[in-house]
């Protein structure tokens, strides 16, 4: 590992920047063991050696979280929205001060390049200055029944206490992006990180403190046993409202939990985001439209382009170009300066992407480049570029989540249309084009809630963040997405007629 340059990462600096970060469960504004005692490890995903430990909450430390929830809300719900937008603001200047401390945090957790997990702490600040400014503008209306017997004045209110489940993939930004709504709408908060990065989350439950966040708004609480602390709250009536990213597999399952008490769901699930590349596009463009779609984040994000779709006229240039670009990339360790690739999660996702990619290679498919397991420590994958991909291969149907790009060839507009929403899911399209006309009609076509026109980078704090199909439930982001947290309430009150004495 280079350590000579003024970027690089010592072990002193590891040691420290971990050591810093409370390792208990962040309960009614005060740290606290699991009731059991109970503790589990984070691991390097570059080394595989362990970080450190952190609390293990068992079913009883996620019902004292709620309970510390439901008793702050109604006291943070009457507080007042300036003072909401000031905590959310002093947070997102806190993080920028931060940023390097909290990039490395990242880092070591979760694997990704320390100049990604930069841009990811500025991407997260986003969201609490956003909502910061959000908080201020929550409006209501008051107009007459049409036969002008009543007036009727609509409020909005904070749903409640919420239940927020991250994944591990953007440790930082998938918390700010749920928890900043919830405070600006005036929702008290459980927050159930993943158990791979854990840190990011307790970090920032420790800055939010410091930024005036009263007792009892936010509660963090780490586990390995998620089912066992998550279906009592859902279905035990005290949340009022599940925020989750993750699997669509796993949201299926919390949508059957929550009925029972029929709690308010949005959801950002899978991806499987098809890449398209008509004739007339600029290649290069189109060449650097897909390094940011498919390597941001080593391709382990929903967003991620899976499905790459290319018209036969200019599908070997750009397939040539992408596998040049790609094999170019410098795989190591994120905290090494020169990495542009880091390790997967883990050996469970390093060896499903592998897999996929064996099982395309068996149907005909031909490697450009990667598409082999290195040897050495940590879960490393190559960038892998693969042509000749048939429809049935299986990474056609699943989410990689991982540095592979399949190509495909089409020839006419209605042939890749079919085929991109030839899916279970609907979260983003990409499409690239010089012909605006094509541009909107496939952008409206495509079954999907996001679509990126001659861009691969569609993710903003102020545009609605989701997707349709089985990618998800509601929006996040923009100014959509308070609204998932607050409730229409209006109150009818009669219009009293002016007596011949003029009194009403």
């Amino acid at each position: 590992m280079t350590t000579t340059t003024s970027t690089s990462t010592s072990a002193v600096d590891t040691v420290s920047v971990v050591e810093t970060v409370p390792k208990q469960l962040f309960i009614g504004g005060s740290w606290q063991d699991a009731s059991d005692g109970g503790r589990f490890a984070v691991d390097d995903p570059a080394t595989g050696e362990r970080l450190c430990e952190v609390a293990d909450a068992s079913p009883a430390d996620g019902q004292r979280a709620l309970d510390a929830a439901v008793a702050a809300q109604e006291a943070w719900a009457a507080t007042a929205p300036r003072a909401r937008s000031e905590i959310l603001r002093r947070a997102y200047e806190i993080i920028l001060e931060r940023r390097e401390e909290l990039a490395l945090l990242m880092t070591l957790e979760m694997g990704k390049p320390l100049a990604e997990a930069r841009g990811e702490v500025g991407y997260a600040a986003e969201f609490f200055r956003w909502f910061s400014e959000e908080a201020v503008r929550i409006e209501g209306g008051f107009t007459r029944t049409p036969d002008g017997a009543n007036r009727v004045l609509v409020m909005r209110q904070p749903v409640g206490p919420c239940l927020l489940i991250t994944p591990w993939n953007f440790p930082l930004a998938m918390g700010t992006r749920k928890i900043g709504p919830a405070i600006a709408a005036g929702c008290t908060m459980v927050l159930k990180p993943a158990p791979q990065t854990p840190l990011s989350s307790l970090a920032l439950a420790g800055i939010l403190t410091e930024a005036g966040l009263p007792e009892g708004v936010l509660n963090v609480v780490t586990t390995t046993d998620a089912a066992g602390v998550i279906e009592p709250l859902l279905r035990g009536g005290g949340v009022r409202k599940l925020s989750f990213t993750g699997s669509t597999q796993v949201g299926r399952l919390l949508l059957a939990q929550c009925a029972d008490t029929v709690v308010r769901t949005s959801m950002e699930l899978g991806g499987n985001a098809p890449f398209i590349v008509f004739e007339d596009a600029d290649l290069d463009r189109a060449v650097e439209g897909a390094m940011v779609a498919k390597m941001r984040n080593m391709g382990e994000a929903c967003t991620a382009a899976n499905r790459f779709f290319v018209h036969s006229a200019v599908a070997d240039a750009f397939a040539a170009r992408l596998a040049e670009r790609m094999s170019a990339l410098a795989v190591g360790p994120g905290t090494q300066p020169a990495s542009q690739v880091g390790p997967l999660i883990d050996a469970a996702g390093r060896a499903k992407a592998d897999g996929l990619v064996q099982d395309a290679v068996t149907r005909g498919a031909k490697v450009l480049t990667g598409g082999e397991v290195p040897d050495g420590p940590g879960h490393f994958y190559p960038p892998t570029v693969i042509t000749e991909v048939r429809p049935d291969s299986e990474l056609m149907r699943a989410e990689i989540f991982g540095p592979v790009a399949a190509i495909l060839t089409f020839d006419t507009e209605e042939e890749v249309v079919r085929a991109a929403n030839d899916t279970e899911w609907g979260l983003v399209g990409y499409l690239f084009t010089r012909d605006l006309d094509r541009a909107l009609r496939v952008g409206e076509r495509l079954e999907t809630g996001m679509v990126g026109i001659n861009t691969g980078l569609v993710s903003n704090p102020a545009a609605p963040f989701g997707g349709v199909k089985q990618s998800g439930l509601g929006r996040e982001g923009g100014r959509v997405g308070i609204d998932e947290f607050l409730e229409y309430k209006y109150l009818a009150i009669p219009v009293v007629p002016v007596a011949a004495d003029g009194r009403g």
